[in-house]
């Protein structure tokens, strides 16, 4: 199922969005985990969270090594959205006794995802493997890169810009202070023979005919 980035509805897990631009709905397509991190033998919960939202369980993922496929239309998708920025996501399971079992953590970014259908794979070596989809994340990936590249560039011409600027500062400023010498110089030098003709006047030392 595709997701509209211009008019979207969804709810989930007591949030809603609505009138979503620019920006791209996150889907499951597939999750195959590894191991669950239960002792008992009690059914693993396993969700999905990105900071600062809800939690979306994953009600059918309940067994290692079984491979799990979903079509975007499950009552508790979509996981995510993603705008222009990243996101700290992860895959976890609830604990019964103490703190939750993390699978992995990670930033989820648009850049992430790759043409042409926009889906995201996420390995975890003994952990688990999921495919993410996120069609409108691909357009939203290469526009955060050029509008990176666009600041990475303006960064570089300013910066020459600036070395150049002061470098003709400094050479101006030495060939002031080279002319100021030379003056300086030659004022000396006129004083030398200003003071040379007063002492012969004061004693009376003139030209010899």
């Amino acid at each position: 199922m595709k997701w509209s980035a211009v008019e979207t509805d969804f709810e989930s897990d007591g949030w809603a969005r609505k009138g979503i631009l620019s920006s791209g709905v996150v889907t499951l397509e597939s999750i195959q985990i590894f191991k669950t991190h239960e002792w008992l033998n009690n059914k693993p919960t396993v969700y999905f969270r990105c900071q600062g939202e809800n939690k979306t369980v994953l009600p059918d993922v309940t067994k290692a090594h079984l491979l799990y496929t979903f079509n975007g239309e499950e009552s508790w998708q979509p996981l995510t959205v993603l705008d222009k920025k990243c996101k700290r996501c992860g895959l976890y399971e609830e604990d019964t006794i103490e703190t939750d079992d993390i699978f992995d953590a990670w930033e989820f970014c648009p850049s992430d995802f790759t043409a042409p259908d926009g889906n995201y794979t996420r390995f975890k070596d003994k952990e688990f493997n999921a495919t993410f989809s996120c069609p409108q994340c691909v357009g939203l990936g290469s526009g955060v890169f050029k509008a990176k590249g666009m600041n990475v560039v303006v960064v570089i011409v300013i910066t020459a810009l600036v070395s150049a600027l002061s470098i003709l500062g400094v050479v101006a400023a030495y060939r002031y202070w080279q002319k100021k010498k030379r003056e300086h110089d030659q004022a000396r030098f006129l004083k030398l023979f200003e003071d040379d003709d007063e002492l012969e006047d004061e004693l009376g030392l003139g030209p010899v005919i």
